[in-house]
């Protein structure tokens, strides 16, 4: 291959390295798993990933460790006192629609 395109191609490379870091609003749930039994709720910083919803991405795992936070702590305060954000009652909704109780999640 000649250098030109050996370069272009460490280009190209790169970028498709680097576009897998660019920011998502998507992410993982923060089930405070450094507390076994949390006392308040953190709020959720990201919307929920493709991984925690039913379908061809879902995760059973992950799905087990969503539906488990909020039965076991879903109705608890937040830690600041504040009320849930938008990105919290996504989760809490996303937990109500996989079956879980509404009565294990704050009103």
């Amino acid at each position: 291959m000649a250098p030109r395109h050996l370069s272009s191609l460490a280009v190209l490379l790169a970028a498709t390295v680097l576009s897998g870091c660019a920011a998502s609003h998507e992410g993982a749930l923060n089930s405070q798993a450094d507390t076994p039994s949390p006392t308040c709720l953190v709020h959720q910083a990201k919307e929920p990933a493709p991984r925690y919803r039913a379908g061809t991405s879902a995760d059973t795992l992950s799905i087990l460790e969503l539906m488990h936070y909020y039965t076991a702590n879903g109705t608890k305060a937040f830690c600041d006192g504040k009320p849930p954000t938008s990105t919290d009652r996504h989760w809490m909704d996303l937990y109500t629609g996989l079956g879980g109780d509404r009565g294990h999640v704050r009103p």
